[in-house]
Parts: structure tokens; sequence; C-alpha cells
């Protein structure tokens, strides 16, 4: 019944929160957790439940995804049915690129009616988790329910409440009884712990491609606003809570807090708990130079140290000179950290340098960000 599934994922979603990481790329490029992309936990959890048919529909900024992804080899998609499709960007006769779900599932309806699949899966990249999606695909069947949405139950993240995006329906949050949603609410305020939507679905594909054309022909922009909050009294829309580790990203400090968050053993495990897939970069292992000292650190391969390193999470290539002290720190990809320097509670993008001698501090509330190719 899971090789049944379609897989469709939306890359860009959620992009306005992170705009130090995604001026150049999107969400589901962002790297995390030492070699991997936001795209690679999707993408393998699905493989990994026996989708094999996956579109991926990205809007801008997604040069680095295709690079990342190419065709699909690492992930078992490089196959001549189903596989990996990556949908670039579609625009109007106006040259205005589409801005929700709808309108993005609109533009590929004749993909869609032509797919075998009875079910499909929708899924964002903003969240990194082991996703059991034969298991949210069963619980769909079971409740006999028209639309599963999956959930966390939590505190919503003050940062995004208080993004300046309210009028793109950033996020959702439901009342349930009984496993069905009765209400659903967008951008709400409330305190406390929330049934916090997921952004991940389950329907059947054909129910989805008479949702979206029907939405679409109306002005509908976003499935959750303009479709799902209008129909709950006529589709049976039930809810999959899921109880294992995520790390959502909401903001910098968000994605800064949920890499060190891996750093404890149980949290790297449980995110773990399936093979993640990412592309592969031939590369020697890391070394470590006599007098290096290091302590609590995930680091990738290609990685030479010779400093201090301590709380850290080094992607592939980071370099760290003599003498250095570096503590509390993300570091990406090919990162250079001279001879003396001392960095404390930042993070960089990829191919940053940081000279000798020089001194760079932030606080566990506000990381410090030094963006890609920048010199310090």
């Amino acid at each position: 019944m899971v090789n049944s599934a379609l897989g469709i994922i939306f890359p860009n979603q959620y992009d306005e929160l992170v705009p130090e990481l995604t001026s150049e790329r999107l969400m589901a490029s962002i790297p995390f957790a030492s070699r991997y992309r936001m795209i690679d936990f999707a993408l393998s959890s699905m493989v990994n439940s026996g989708i094999t048919n996956i579109s991926v529909l990205a809007r801008q900024n997604y040069h680095s995804l295709m690079d990342h992804l190419g065709s699909g080899r690492e992930w078992d998609l490089a196959r001549k049915n189903g596989g990996l499709t990556i949908w670039p960007p579609f625009a109007e006769k106006s040259m205005n690129v589409y801005r929700g779900r709808i309108e993005a599932l609109d533009h590929i309806i004749g993909f869609l009616k032509a797919q075998k699949e009875k079910y499909v899966i929708l899924s964002d990249t903003n969240i990194a988790a082991s996703f059991d999606f034969k298991d949210f695909i069963q619980a769909h069947i079971d409740s006999g329910a028209d639309v599963t949405c999956a959930y966390t139950v939590q505190p919503l993240p003050e940062s995004i409440m208080s993004a300046k995006l309210m009028n793109k329906g950033m996020y959702y949050t439901y009342d349930i009884e009984d496993g069905v949603v009765k209400k659903m609410y967008i951008n709400p305020q409330e305190k406390g712990d929330q049934n916090f939507g997921m952004n991940i679905y389950c329907m059947e594909r054909d129910l989805m491609i008479k949702l979206v054309r029907d939405s679409y022909m109306q002005g509908g922009v976003y499935f959750e606003r303009d479709v799902l909050l209008h129909k709950l009294d006529e589709l049976k829309v039930c809810a999959y809570q899921f109880k294992g580790y995520y790390g959502r990203i909401s903001d910098m400090k968000a994605y800064f807090d949920e890499n060190m968050r891996l750093l404890e053993e149980e949290n790297l495990e449980a995110l773990f708990s399936q093979p993640v897939y990412t592309k592969l970069r031939d590369d020697n292992p890391t070394r470590y130079f006599d007098g290096a000292v290091v302590k609590n650190v995930m680091a990738a391969d290609g990685c030479v140290i010779e400093g201090n390193v301590e709380n850290c999470v080094l992607f592939r290539g980071v370099k760290i000179g003599k003498g250095a002290v570096v503590k509390n720190c993300v570091l990406m990809q090919d990162t250079i950290v001279e001879e003396g320097a001392v960095l404390d509670h930042i993070i960089t993008d990829k191919n940053a340098l940081i000279t000798e001698g020089k001194e760079v501090r932030g606080t566990d509330t506000f990381p410090v960000f030094v963006a890609k190719y920048q010199v310090i």
C-alpha cells in the first residue's frame, strides 16, 4: 500500500524565516547536522518508507538544490519509472512565480493526473525528523479520513509568532477531538502547548487534484487557508501526532540551537534512527594534529583540527588552526579559522575565513552570523 504513495516536497516554504541563510539557497538546501541538508530528512524518510516517486516543486534559488540532489542516485531515486523529479519555477503570463501550494500543484496538474499512485504525501523541509510515512499512511487509511495532517504538541516558537509574514498563513494549530480536526487556526498567538501543524499531509491523489482545481479556479493560493479551513465540515480531516525527535527551523537562533542539540547522544540517535542519505563528497577522514584538544564535537569528513574545539558542529572541510579556540559554534563547509583566533557562539556560512588572532563572540541568545565568503 505504501508503494502507491506519491511524495511531493515544497523546498521554499519558510525561506523568509532565515533570510541570512536563504539569500542564495532555499530552506531545503540549508546545511544541517554537519554533513546533511534539510531536504535530506524528508527525502530519506520517504525513501525509507517505500515511496519512490517523489517530486520537488522549487520556487526560487533552486540551483544549490539541483546540485545537491542531482539525479537522486544517493537516495536510490535515479529510476526510469518514478524516481526523483525536480520542477523548476513556473510563472504566469504576468511573470509572477507561484506563491502557495495550490498554485504550485495546479501548475503540474497534468503530471499529477498521469501518475498511478493512489495516495499523495505533501511535506515541507523546515523540520528535520525521522518520519515514518508508512505508519502515517496506514493511520490515514485506518481512520477513513479524507485528509490526515501531522502535528506536534509544543509551545509555539516566539520567532514564528513575531514573524512579519502574517498575511502568508505561515503556521497552523488545530483543535482535535477523537483524532478529528474540528477547528484550524492561522497564525495564532496562544501560549502553552499547542497542536502545532507540521505541514505534512496525506490524502488520495484524485481528491487532491479535485481540491486543487476547484480552489485554483476560485483564486485559492494556500492549501491550508483556502482549502482545509473552509472544508472542515465537508471533509473528514484527521490528525496524526508525531511523537519522535524533531528539529524545527524557525529563525537563526533555532537553527543554532537545533544543531547544538545534536551534540547530545540521545538526540543524535533519535534523529538518525533510520538511515539519512545525502550527496557524497569524497574526502579524507578528519585529521587531529598533535596539540589539538577536542571535546563534544560533531565533525564531518575532511576537517583539519590543530586547535581547541569544544561543543561545536563542524561541516565538511573545516580547518581550525594551531592555537585557535573555538567553542559553541556551527561552522559550515570549508570554513577556515586561522591560528590564534577565538570564536564563541558563532555560525559561519560556507567558505568563511576568520583570520589570525581575531576574536569573534556571540551569546547563547544571539549567535553571531558570518556570511558566505566573508573575511574577518
